[in-house]
Protein backbone atom coordinates (compact mmCIF):
# COMPACT_ATOMS: atom_id res chain seq x y z
CA UNK A 1 0.00 0.00 0.00
CA UNK A 2 1.37 3.41 -0.98
CA UNK A 3 2.00 5.95 1.76
CA UNK A 4 -0.55 8.71 2.18
CA UNK A 5 0.62 12.19 1.07
CA UNK A 6 0.92 13.21 4.73
CA UNK A 7 2.99 10.15 5.63
CA UNK A 8 5.14 10.61 2.55
CA UNK A 9 5.86 14.24 3.42
CA UNK A 10 6.80 13.26 6.97
CA UNK A 11 9.23 10.65 5.59
CA UNK A 12 10.77 13.25 3.27
CA UNK A 13 11.05 15.74 6.15
CA UNK A 14 12.70 13.11 8.32
CA UNK A 15 15.36 12.55 5.67
CA UNK A 16 15.76 16.30 5.19
CA UNK A 17 16.47 16.85 8.90
CA UNK A 18 19.03 14.03 8.98
CA UNK A 19 20.87 15.23 5.87
CA UNK A 20 20.54 19.01 6.40
CA UNK A 21 20.39 19.47 10.19
CA UNK A 22 21.16 23.21 10.22
CA UNK A 23 17.85 25.07 10.61
CA UNK A 24 16.66 28.56 11.40
CA UNK A 25 15.14 28.67 14.90
CA UNK A 26 12.88 31.69 15.35
CA UNK A 27 11.06 32.99 18.42
CA UNK A 28 7.77 34.85 18.43
CA UNK A 29 9.81 37.96 19.31
CA UNK A 30 11.71 37.45 16.00
CA UNK A 31 15.04 36.46 17.50
CA UNK A 32 16.53 33.96 15.04
CA UNK A 33 19.61 31.76 14.83
CA UNK A 34 20.78 28.98 12.52
CA UNK A 35 21.29 25.93 14.77
CA UNK A 36 21.90 22.23 14.09
CA UNK A 37 19.01 20.03 15.23
CA UNK A 38 18.42 16.30 15.60
CA UNK A 39 15.16 14.53 14.85
CA UNK A 40 13.59 12.60 17.72
CA UNK A 41 11.14 9.92 16.58
CA UNK A 42 8.35 7.93 18.17
CA UNK A 43 8.05 4.13 18.00
CA UNK A 44 6.54 4.42 14.50
CA UNK A 45 9.50 6.43 13.21
CA UNK A 46 7.61 9.72 12.98
CA UNK A 47 9.51 12.86 13.98
CA UNK A 48 7.86 14.27 17.11
CA UNK A 49 10.50 16.66 18.41
CA UNK A 50 13.84 18.26 17.58
CA UNK A 51 16.80 18.38 19.96
CA UNK A 52 19.32 21.21 19.85
CA UNK A 53 21.53 23.46 21.94
CA UNK A 54 22.76 27.03 21.87
CA UNK A 55 24.70 29.56 23.91
CA UNK A 56 22.95 30.85 27.00
CA UNK A 57 23.59 34.42 25.78
CA UNK A 58 21.62 33.75 22.61
CA UNK A 59 18.46 35.95 22.72
CA UNK A 60 16.42 32.84 21.89
CA UNK A 61 16.99 31.48 25.40
CA UNK A 62 15.35 34.47 27.07
CA UNK A 63 12.57 34.53 24.47
CA UNK A 64 11.69 30.86 24.87
CA UNK A 65 11.88 31.02 28.65
CA UNK A 66 9.03 33.53 28.59
CA UNK A 67 7.17 32.31 25.49
CA UNK A 68 7.83 28.78 24.18
CA UNK A 69 6.18 29.28 20.77
CA UNK A 70 8.63 29.09 17.91
CA UNK A 71 9.15 28.41 14.24
CA UNK A 72 11.82 26.16 12.74
CA UNK A 73 12.77 26.24 9.06
CA UNK A 74 14.85 23.53 7.37
CA UNK A 75 16.21 24.03 3.88
CA UNK A 76 17.67 21.21 1.81
CA UNK A 77 18.90 21.08 -1.75
CA UNK A 78 17.66 23.79 -4.06
CA UNK A 79 18.53 25.24 -7.42
CA UNK A 80 17.51 27.09 -10.52
CA UNK A 81 16.19 24.80 -13.26
CA UNK A 82 17.13 26.44 -16.54
CA UNK A 83 15.06 25.94 -19.68
CA UNK A 84 18.39 25.10 -21.33
CA UNK A 85 17.95 21.65 -19.75
CA UNK A 86 14.67 20.97 -21.55
CA UNK A 87 14.34 20.46 -25.29
CA UNK A 88 10.81 21.90 -25.39
CA UNK A 89 11.28 25.64 -25.94
CA UNK A 90 7.88 26.51 -24.48
CA UNK A 91 8.87 25.05 -21.10
CA UNK A 92 9.42 27.74 -18.46
CA UNK A 93 12.40 27.95 -16.13
CA UNK A 94 11.73 27.38 -12.43
CA UNK A 95 13.34 26.82 -9.05
CA UNK A 96 13.21 23.45 -7.29
CA UNK A 97 13.74 22.94 -3.57
CA UNK A 98 13.20 20.74 -0.55
CA UNK A 99 12.23 22.54 2.65
CA UNK A 100 10.16 22.03 5.79
CA UNK A 101 8.52 24.35 8.30
CA UNK A 102 7.69 23.32 11.86
CA UNK A 103 5.64 25.27 14.36
CA UNK A 104 6.98 24.20 17.73
CA UNK A 105 6.85 24.63 21.47
CA UNK A 106 10.36 24.99 22.92
CA UNK A 107 11.31 23.40 26.23
CA UNK A 108 14.69 24.29 27.74
CA UNK A 109 16.25 21.04 29.02
CA UNK A 110 19.39 22.07 30.90
CA UNK A 111 20.07 18.61 32.30
CA UNK A 112 20.32 17.19 28.75
CA UNK A 113 22.92 19.65 27.47
CA UNK A 114 25.90 17.30 27.45
CA UNK A 115 23.79 14.50 25.95
CA UNK A 116 22.53 16.86 23.21
CA UNK A 117 26.10 17.79 22.28
CA UNK A 118 27.24 14.16 22.24
CA UNK A 119 24.26 13.05 20.16
CA UNK A 120 24.96 15.75 17.58
CA UNK A 121 28.61 14.72 17.39
CA UNK A 122 27.60 11.07 16.93
CA UNK A 123 25.17 12.03 14.16
CA UNK A 124 27.75 14.11 12.32
CA UNK A 125 30.86 11.97 12.92
CA UNK A 126 29.52 8.46 13.43
CA UNK A 127 30.61 6.09 16.16
CA UNK A 128 34.08 5.11 14.95
CA UNK A 129 36.68 4.32 17.61
CA UNK A 130 38.97 7.12 16.43
CA UNK A 131 36.35 9.85 16.26
CA UNK A 132 36.89 13.10 18.10
CA UNK A 133 34.94 13.63 21.35
CA UNK A 134 34.26 16.78 23.32
CA UNK A 135 36.10 15.27 26.29
CA UNK A 136 39.36 15.90 24.42
CA UNK A 137 38.90 19.60 25.17
CA UNK A 138 39.84 18.82 28.77
CA UNK A 139 38.97 21.37 31.45
CA UNK A 140 37.95 23.89 28.79
CA UNK A 141 34.97 21.64 27.95
CA UNK A 142 33.39 22.09 31.39
CA UNK A 143 33.53 25.86 31.05
CA UNK A 144 31.97 25.64 27.60
CA UNK A 145 29.20 23.39 28.93
CA UNK A 146 28.22 25.99 31.50
CA UNK A 147 27.71 28.52 28.69
CA UNK A 148 25.38 26.23 26.69
CA UNK A 149 21.81 25.06 27.19
CA UNK A 150 19.93 22.29 25.41
CA UNK A 151 16.36 22.61 24.20
CA UNK A 152 13.69 20.34 22.81
CA UNK A 153 11.29 21.64 20.17
CA UNK A 154 8.00 19.77 20.41
CA UNK A 155 6.38 19.75 16.99
CA UNK A 156 2.85 21.16 16.95
CA UNK A 157 2.41 21.64 13.18
CA UNK A 158 4.32 20.63 10.07
CA UNK A 159 4.11 22.40 6.71
CA UNK A 160 5.98 20.57 3.90
CA UNK A 161 7.54 22.53 1.03
CA UNK A 162 8.85 20.10 -1.56
CA UNK A 163 8.99 21.34 -5.15
CA UNK A 164 10.97 18.66 -6.91
CA UNK A 165 9.56 18.33 -10.39
CA UNK A 166 6.03 17.26 -9.55
CA UNK A 167 3.75 17.71 -12.54
CA UNK A 168 6.53 17.74 -15.12
CA UNK A 169 6.02 15.76 -18.30
CA UNK A 170 8.05 12.53 -18.19
CA UNK A 171 10.45 13.58 -20.96
CA UNK A 172 11.12 17.00 -19.42
CA UNK A 173 11.59 15.45 -15.97
CA UNK A 174 14.20 13.03 -17.29
CA UNK A 175 16.05 15.80 -19.09
CA UNK A 176 16.15 17.90 -15.94
CA UNK A 177 17.27 15.09 -13.66
CA UNK A 178 19.89 13.84 -16.09
CA UNK A 179 21.30 17.26 -16.93
CA UNK A 180 21.03 19.37 -13.77
CA UNK A 181 24.49 20.40 -12.48
CA UNK A 182 23.46 20.04 -8.81
CA UNK A 183 23.52 16.26 -8.51
CA UNK A 184 22.20 16.32 -4.94
CA UNK A 185 19.09 18.19 -6.08
CA UNK A 186 18.73 15.81 -9.03
CA UNK A 187 18.96 12.81 -6.69
CA UNK A 188 16.27 14.28 -4.43
CA UNK A 189 14.07 14.86 -7.47
CA UNK A 190 14.55 11.26 -8.58
CA UNK A 191 13.90 9.80 -5.13
CA UNK A 192 10.84 11.99 -4.59
CA UNK A 193 9.43 11.01 -7.99
CA UNK A 194 10.08 7.27 -7.52
CA UNK A 195 8.42 7.35 -4.09
CA UNK A 196 5.30 8.89 -5.62
CA UNK A 197 5.74 12.44 -4.36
Amino acid sequence: MAATPEAFHWQAASRLIDEYPLAWVISRAFSASPLPLLAERNDNGKVVSLLGHCGRRNPLVKDFASDPAGLILFSGPDGFVSNDLVSERNWGATWNYAAARFEVEIELVEDETEEAINRLLEHMQGLGEDRWTAAELGERYHGMLRAIVAFRAHIRRFVPAFKLGQGEQADAFEEIVNGHPDRDLAQWMRAFHEAGG
